[in-house]
């Protein structure tokens, strides 16, 4: 068959959960027999792919930009640019498999043979600093030569006068909110998205009327360093999932933080708030970094301006492979480091890869599954990680020959739809989808 004759035939989604988060498995057929795996964003909906299925049977899945453009419309922040990435990944992957070159080779060629991979980790329950500092310390052990935790306020919920806040938020937010700090090792709680739960959890930091106080303070600085004191100084360490406090707090804080080397802190305010974000690089020495919810490159250019030291795309969130090699060029323009947020299944993770080999500079792509051992089976052949690094693969397209569909019906996640179940109901589907008149 000739590269004129390829088609896109069909497309079919397979839900699964537990490895560790609900993940969003893609199928694009081809008339050649050929398949393309892409993957929708962990925690999110299947039918931001499904929707898209309509415009793109019938079209050659070789014309990717082509495609890309007529689908990015349908894309947005957060998971909502689930399907547009996911389609956008499989697309790359058909062409690598047509034309038998791995998919980095098609993004211009790779700048290096391993991509190192960033562990994020985490420790269940009450704990203290010397807790996560052993569980780092195994990931160091294992290889891993760059680190992340999660510190927050959440360790501060039952610590009497560590936190300032309107009566009863507290409260509120360990009622209805804990359930979105602590999904870390699982899928997010459906429940969050409805209710006084909703409400709760959208409301931003800014807004909460949450400070913390000097003993606070003290608590989360203690914490840190009796992780210091187990793991050293030497290996990076980042931190995420601060909590939603004003900028002012989480300014005090880091300058707590400036002794203990921080690599950065991650999502202090919405990345959409500018004025926040250049307050905070203007005023503390530890990295800022967000953007793992960003749809499209042209979005991260105000968060550069803004003085973000290290930017964080996700390939399922951004629009897929060609919007984070146009993310890569915007760093060097800006003078930002970039790492790249991943949370999801090794066809994401592959991707990913993919990604940071073909980038110039790329700091290390993220990890969320080393306590799970059949995530690393879900493709053939099997994801194997060597000292906290990735070895880039050679294998046409993603380098994923076939998915293990039996662990798949093993994770089926229950309140969703078979594996790979027909699809046939979204091919009619249609709008005048021209955005001007």
């Amino acid at each position: 068959m000739t590269a004129n004759e390829l088609k896109i035939t069909d497309l079919r989604v397979a839900d699964i959960d537990g490895l560790p988060k609900h993940m969003i498995l893609l199928k694009i057929y081809t008339n050649a027999g050929i398949v393309g795996y892409g993957e929708v964003r962990d925690a999110s909906s299947a039918t931001y792919a499904k929707m898209l299925k309509s415009r793109i049977i019938g079209e050659n899945p070789l014309n990717i930009e082509k495609i890309f453009n007529r689908i990015k419309q349908f894309g947005g922040h957060s998971r909502q640019g689930g399907g547009v990435s996911g389609i956008e990944i499989a697309l790359w992957d058909i062409a690598g498999k047509f034309y038998n070159i791995p998919v980095y080779q098609l993004l211009g060629g790779k700048w290096r043979d391993e991509v190192r991979i960033y562990c994020d980790t985490d420790v269940d329950g009450k704990h203290t600093g010397t807790d996560m500092g052993n569980a780092l310390k195994k990931r160091m052990e294992q290889g891993f030569t760059f680190l992340k935790m999660d510190l927050g306020i959440e360790l501060l919920y039952d610590e009497p006068g560590t936190l300032n806040a309107p009566l009863g938020m507290i409260e509120d937010f360990k009622n209805y909110n804990l359930k979105a700090i602590c999904h870390q090792s699982g899928s997010i709680d459906k429940s969050l998205m409805f209710g006084k739960s909703y409400q709760i959890f959208t409301v931003p930091h800014y807004a909460t009327g949450i400070h913390i106080t000097e003993k606070g303070l003290n608590y989360l600085e203690n914490y840190v360093k009796q992780v210091r004191d187990v793991i050293g100084y030497e290996v990076p360490l980042a931190i995420d999932h601060f909590g939603h406090v004003a900028i002012e707090d989480a300014i005090r804080f880091s300058k707590r933080l400036e002794k203990y080397n921080i690599a950065w802190m991650e999502d202090l305010t919405p990345w959409q708030n500018y004025k926040d974000l250049k307050k905070f690089a203007d005023n503390s020495c530890v990295p800022l970094c967000t953007g793992e919810d960003i749809f499209l490159a042209e979005n991260f250019e105000n968060v550069m301006k803004a003085g973000v030291n290290v930017v964080h795309p996700d390939l399922l969130t951004i629009g897929g492979l060609s919007e984070m090699k146009k993310v890569g060029a915007l760093c060097e323009k800006y003078g930002v480091a970039l790492a790249i947020h991943m949370a999801e299944s090794p066809i994401a993770f592959m991707a990913a890869v993919h990604a940071a080999a073909s980038l110039k500079n790329v700091l290390a792509v993220e990890f969320h599954s080393v306590d799970h051992p059949e995530w690393f089976n879900l493709v053939n052949p099997a994801v194997r990680l060597e000292n906290g690094f990735m070895k880039v693969p050679d294998a046409p397209g993603l380098g994923i020959e076939s998915l293990n569909e039996d662990l798949i019906k093993k994770f089926a996640k229950a309140d969703c739809g078979e594996p790979w179940a027909d699809t046939s109901e979204w091919n009619k589907e249609w709008a005048n989808d021209r955005e001007w008149s």
